[in-house]
């Protein structure tokens, strides 16, 4: 990269929440974005916000359980701003909160094919570029799912599971080409989702705030500026990890 070039970062799921809020604070740090999401307007809105703050950014519609638009989304980085430094891979969906028992085929399907197979086509095309270039960081957005498990939650709680299991073994084959791959745990975030749940159940908000160690949810800010760090020259020696950013739930 020549000096005067911006570093290239591509947030899937960028059109609300943390993604949202990630694509801004690489923004904000300096890089050119690339902003995919399912969702065209939350998409168009996000990088819109960019470019009227004087920053530099692209949007590429991207189902991320499909490999050819993920594949459109890497050649666009490449094809816009020159190659691909950072990314983070944040699209994901909840699916039914359901008794094991009563997961059925299509629902475990949906999940796993948008949170663990979406995964791993963005891990796959992103280091189809870096490995070109010997250089980059990815950072995948797993859940204290993860860490814990999630009772009437089956297929999400496997999926991020999983992702942990893409993060460690990409991580390893690529650590001596130069690339580092992490995975980051939200624990509870004040995103669309929860505030949607919470104007059905008032409550939810509360609860969830007693039962956290810090007694409060986190902000997709707080998200994004640990993926950022995560992607920064600071994290150098930082690779493979499972990295909770929970107020310390998931040792609670």
């Amino acid at each position: 990269m020549h000096e005067h070039e911006p570093p290239v970062a591509l947030v899937t799921g960028a059109g609300s929440g943390i993604g949202q809020a990630t694509a801004l604070a690489f923004a904000e740090a300096g890089h050119s974005v690339v902003v995919a999401d399912i969702d065209l307007d939350g998409a168009t809105s996000t990088a819109a916000t960019i470019t009227g703050a004087g920053g530099a950014a692209v949007v590429a519609r991207c189902n991320v359980a499909v490999e050819s638009e993920v594949a459109a989304a890497v050649d666009l980085a490449v094809a816009t701003f020159g190659r691909l430094d950072a990314a983070c891979n944040n699209a994901g969906i909840v699916g039914k909160l359901l008794p094991t028992v009563e997961y059925n085929e299509s629902g475990w399907r949906r999940v796993l094919d948008v949170n663990l197979t979406g995964v791993f086509f963005c891990v796959k095309h992103e280091l189809r570029v870096m490995l070109q270039q010997r250089s980059g960081a990815i950072v995948n957005i797993a859940s204290e799912a993860a860490i814990k498990g999630n009772a009437a939650n089956v297929a999400y709680t496997a999926a991020k599971h999983g992702v942990v299991g893409i993060t460690k073994a990409a991580a390893l084959e690529v650590a001596a080409d130069g690339i580092r791959i992490n995975a980051l745990c939200p624990g509870v975030i004040r995103t669309g989702i929860l505030k949607r749940g919470a104007e059905q159940i008032p409550e939810t908000v509360a609860h969830y705030e007693r039962l956290l160690p810090n007694q409060r949810m986190g902000e997709p800010e707080e998200i994004a500026a640990a993926v950022v760090w995560l992607c920064s020259p600071g994290a150098s020696l930082i690779n493979g990890q499972t990295i909770a950013a929970d107020g310390g739930w998931s040792i609670a």
